[in-house]
């Protein structure tokens, strides 16, 4: 085992990351809210492939969260999380909270149009501001040379590349794909909220997917493909099906099938929003 850091200011984080830099180091950045599963793993791991250091975060961010959303019970195992991490290998996790990140008389955020629109946009309306923003400060906090999300958060890990474009943040965003269950769900922390029977139906979403990608490709009108792909979705108990879509891959803008798209979803389970989305050439 690694003898990991483990800091909760802004300062201590930049100290450290500054003697790696005196050093010649490269840093990668993983930022999480924790409950770590295998698809972090996954991220950490490439990581470690990719630069010198790897920092992890740990926040559950509170402006990302509406007020009816589930802010208060979203997983937290902080000590869990550190065992994984010191396992890893990881050397340093930055674990604020929340008033090291929003001191008092904080007013400012970040906001990308475009990409942010629709899809989750439009049932999480906060949210996209509320990810925009943190991940500008952890960027800016550390200047890494390299931050690591998960496709399984497509819109958002498109939201992330457009802001460090945007704003000329000197990082290279690298999207890794979904790490899966064995039986295709999409791994999530929120997968914890769900019962037996709901874990059991989950895979459906998956499933679904990839059956309206075959539908297209085999030449069935995309609306019509898509529409069945949602009714495939409320038949297996979920409810509601925010939305099931083609879009294009980069700009999330109406999908042009002769372009690379992607089949994005969102649905409940009982009490658990579920998202997952996977390419067509």
């Amino acid at each position: 085992m690694s003898a990991l850091e483990i800091v909760r200011t802004i300062p201590a984080l930049r100290a450290a990351i500054a003697g790696w830099r005196q050093n010649g180091q490269t840093i990668a950045l993983v930022p999480t809210m924790g409950a770590l599963h295998d698809a972090h793993m996954a991220l950490m791991q490439d990581a470690r492939k990719r630069a010198d250091r790897v920092v992890a975060t740990i926040f559950v961010n509170p402006t990302q969260f509406a007020a009816d959303e589930d802010l208060d019970t979203y997983p937290r195992r902080e000590a869990a999380d550190i065992e994984k991490l010191r396992a890893d290998g990881i050397d340093l996790l930055f674990a604020p909270n929340a008033d090291e990140i929003y001191p008092a008389g904080f007013a400012t955020t970040v906001t990308v149009a475009g990409v942010s629109e629709g899809l989750c946009g439009d049932h999480r309306p906060v949210h996209f501001t509320g990810v925009a923003t943190i991940v500008t400060k952890l960027l800016l906090q550390a200047l890494p040379d390299t931050a690591l999300f998960g496709e399984k958060d497509y819109q958002q890990l498109q939201v992330i590349r457009a802001l460090t474009r945007d704003l000329d943040i000197p990082v290279d965003i690298v999207g890794l794909p979904t790490v899966r269950e064995p039986d295709g769900l999409a791994m999530s922390s929120r997968n914890l909220h769900m019962s037996d029977h709901e874990r059991a139906l989950a895979p459906q979403m998956y499933r679904t997917l990839n059956a309206v990608a075959e539908r297209i490709r085999a030449g069935e009108d995309i609306a019509q493909a898509c529409a069945a792909g949602r009714a495939a979705l409320t038949a297996a108990g979920f409810s509601p099906v925010e939305y099931l879509e083609l879009r294009d891959a980069q700009s999330l803008a109406a999908a042009d099938p002769a372009h690379p798209c992607r089949i994005l979803a969102a649905a409940w389970l009982g009490k658990t929003r579920l998202i997952d989305n996977i390419p067509l050439s």
